[in-house]
């Protein structure tokens, strides 16, 4: 018997012995005390040391690998899976709102239902490694000990504004593309540009935690403004502040609630910012990521590059840690951006950029946004199943479906709980800003959710769910 693993029953509790000891493992995994590899004693011989029925056992078994925490090898034994850094899944004190803690939270996994990343089945690693190795072997200004363009390599820069003229319908020249190291470098480095200090700053309520500490940061005045079905609503932030200096919106796809921000408001928040002199930051937050039909025009493409500055990564389409995005600047910000780039925030390195833009120019990078949408469409289907057989109220929001709960359900402490399963569900009230307003729900990831798990997965999370109603 392993000497770490210590399960003691409580045959008077209304919880099932199998669930006690489930539970017990579980535990011991992501305390650490169990490191990944471990053997676990067999079923028959765990079942004998605690008096319970061999069935007993063998159900707890099954459960915790239905949430990937053992895997059985025949005659090698059952061990425990690998797991990411035990640290960073331990679910934490409640305590200050802060934007470090909140990373710490969503950074741990992949795990099911979790947001932010795509699909891990057909990650493009060996087209990447064989387009690096190309380049890295490739004669040029590459290989030379010079200083690499700050503003990105004009490969990488040329193929995005191809891409973006036809999923996004952005017109604009390889000059105004400035490549950084994801969203939050592309919003630093245009928050520079920008230069609000103290100025008011519109922001969707709700909206991303990220970026509402980076306008913080930025000791900017934020005011919330309410989303609804239609968007962002530019009415309400026109009569309680029409003087701020710059609104930050998610028009595609709100981030987190899904709806596209309408023609008559996109329309009127270009006036309001021509007439005022202010400034629209995009956050393409899902792309062309649209599950059904064709993804809406980007809002740039209604602003002949005067007034919206577009920010877009490759997170979603392919991975977090690439730690790739751009800007595409209005023109007459070029300068600017060319000289803050240059000063403050560079662009990531060419071994990053190159294999992108030819993954980009050898069309795998438009095959693979199309495998994902399918993928994500059948997903998506699959956990809407789920919901049904569970009658529970939803609704989808983008690449996530809002599973809405009652007022009173602690959706933040449920969402903790459930990281010790595998999930890592987004609880809603961390993305509002103005307790009277914040409403609790959970809002699960679509391109996390595997079929194959789906059925255990929503099993487990209506359990814990259950036990706080």
């Amino acid at each position: 018997m392993n000497s770490d693993l210590h399960i003691e029953l409580d045959r008077a509790s209304t919880q099932s012995l199998s669930e006690q000891i489930r539970i017990s493992i579980t535990k011991a995994i992501d305390s650490g005390l169990l490191a990944p590899g471990t053997r676990l004693p067999s079923w028959q011989d765990l079942a004998a040391h605690l008096g319970v029925a061999r069935g007993t056992v063998q159900a707890a078994y099954e459960r915790l690998s239905d949430f990937q925490m053992i895997e059985t090898f025949g005659a090698r034994g059952t061990l425990v899976a690998p797991r990411p850094d035990a640290r960073s899944t331990q679910p934490q004190a409640v305590g200050p709102d802060t934007c470090a803690r909140k990373r710490d939270e969503t950074s741990a996994g992949p795990a099911i239902f979790q947001l932010g990343i795509p699909a891990l089945e057909g990650q493009p690693e060996r087209l990447f490694a064989r387009a690096r190795s190309s380049n890295l072997l490739k004669p040029g200004p590459f290989s030379s000990l010079g200083h690499p363009d700050p503003s990105g390599e004009f490969e990488l820069r040329r193929e995005i504004a191809g891409y973006l003229s036809i999923s996004r319908n952005i017109h604009c020249l390889p000059e105004q593309v400035f490549i950084t190291s994801g969203y939050s470098s592309g919003l630093d480095l245009t928050l520079r540009v920008l230069g609000l200090d103290g100025r008011k700053v519109w922001m969707e309520e709700p909206g991303f935690y990220r970026t509402r500490k980076a306008l913080q940061l930025a000791r900017l005045r934020i005011v919330p403004v309410p989303v609804d079905a239609g968007g962002m609503n530019v009415g309400y932030g026109i009569d309680h502040a029409a003087d701020a200096a710059l609104a930050v919106v998610t028009p595609g796809q709100q981030a987190p609630l899904g709806p596209t921000l309408c023609l008559r408001r996109r329309l009127q928040l270009l006036e309001w910012a021509i007439s005022n002199g202010a400034w629209i930051i995009e956050d393409d937050y899902l792309g062309d990521l649209q599950i059904e039909g064709r993804a809406a025009p980007a809002l740039a493409s209604l602003d002949n590059g005067k007034r919206v500055i577009h920010i877009g990564t490759f997170s979603k389409t392919v991975g977090p840690g690439l730690r790739l995005g751009f800007i595409v600047a209005p023109t007459g910000l070029v300068a600017a951006f060319s000289e803050a780039a240059a000063v403050f925030v560079h662009a990531p390195s060419p071994v990053i950029q190159l294999p992108m833009a030819r993954f980009m120019r050898e069309g795998h990078y438009s095959r693979r946004v199309r495998r994902l949408k399918r993928l994500y469409s059948s997903q998506r289907d699959a956990l809407c199943e789920q919901l049904r057989i569970h009658d529970v109220p939803w609704v989808t929001a983008g690449l996530a479906v809002l599973l809405s709960l009652p007022d009173g359900i602690p959706d933040v402490q449920i969402a903790r709980e459930a990281r010790s399963f595998g999930m890592a569900p987004s609880p809603l009230s961390q993305w509002f800003a103005t307790r009277s307003w914040s409403q609790p729900g959970l809002l699960l990831g679509v391109a996390t959710a595997p079929e194959p798990h789906l059925a255990s997965a929503c099993r487990q999370l209506f359990e814990i769910i259950d036990r706080y109603a």
